[in-house]
């Protein structure tokens, strides 16, 4: 008989916060119950992760905290007990920050990541500067073609390159691939309310909207979009600004799957009623 699982992906905005929260991470995942949940943003320690969540009946929980306090990190929580969990990308730099954990299952790995956002911006991007092609993580890293302020979004370029570069490698070694997580970046103009006024921003840049299209176009497939090629669809609404009420969204979260790994899933999905977090959470169900 073939075994269905529902994978859920939620940018939490800090896991204290949300356990306590009427419609926060507990109540999610007493009434929503997935099979599997990758968590980000955790902004909690080891110590920090509360015992509500770490004693939820029926799951197992890993986490990888960022080593800055309040900051980052990311978890999964699993009925399915996996083979092997891991949280290293082999970069110093990123893996600190704590936004990378890998869970085996032997029939795919989940990598359930944080990506950086491109950082707090004096100005939008300015017009005329150069956008360096073909650099590899390291290239990123070393850039120094752009002013100081910019450098959280070479971070995140750097980022993004390594990943793909470790994606393409364990997919090529024969597994499967199910990646979840805050992307930070809106893919195309359908994905977010406005994307005529958000061309200079970060999250919308064309470097990184052409990462995700590089990345697909390595042999990984934008889950929902094979089911739900409607506008509308946002993960993600500003809080500060009470967007929610009005769906001035984006959608920043995603699962990418390699592209054979794709027959198996047979829907994917937003749950946009899901409150709790300025993110809701996003899934898909697989039949393995």
């Amino acid at each position: 008989m073939a075994e269905v699982l529902r994978i859920s992906s939620w940018n939490v905005n800090g896991i204290r916060a949300s356990v306590k929260k009427d419609q926060g991470i507990m109540s999610y995942l007493e009434g929503c119950a997935p099979d599997v949940c990758g968590l980000q943003e955790l902004k909690a320690s080891p110590a920090q992760i509360p015992e509500a969540l770490l004693g939820m009946p029926g799951y197992s929980s890993f986490f990888h905290s960022g080593e800055l306090k309040g900051y980052s990190g990311v978890g999964i929580l699993t009925k399915k007990e996996p083979l092997e969990v891991g949280n290293c990308l082999g970069v110093q730099e990123f893996d600190r920050e704590g936004r990378f954990i890998t869970a085996d299952f032997g029939s795919f790995v989940l990598a359930n990541v944080y990506f950086p956002n491109g950082g707090q911006w004096p100005e939008p991007w300015p017009l005329g500067l150069e956008w360096p092609e073909g650099l590899d993580w390291q290239g990123w890293m070393d850039y120094d073609g752009w002013p100081s302020w910019l450098d959280r979004l070479k971070f995140k370029m750097a980022f993004y390159a390594r990943f793909k570069d470790w994606a393409v490698e364990l997919v090529r070694s024969g597994k499967h691939l199910v990646v979840c997580g805050d992307v930070n970046t809106a893919h195309k103009e359908i994905d977010l309310a406005r994307p005529k006024e958000n061309e200079r921003t970060t999250g919308f840049l064309p470097g990184e909207r052409e990462w995700i299209t590089g990345f697909l176009g390595c042999g990984f497939v934008d889950t929902l979009r094979e089911f739900d090629k409607g506008g509308g669809r946002y993960s993600w609404w500003d809080f500060k600004t009470r967007a929610r009420e009005r769906n001035v969204g984006w959608r920043l979260d995603y699962f990418f799957v390699d592209a054979p790994f794709m027959e198996k899933v047979r829907r994917a999905y937003i749950e946009s009623d899901v409150y709790g977090s300025d993110h809701c959470p996003v899934g898909i169900e697989v039949e393995l």
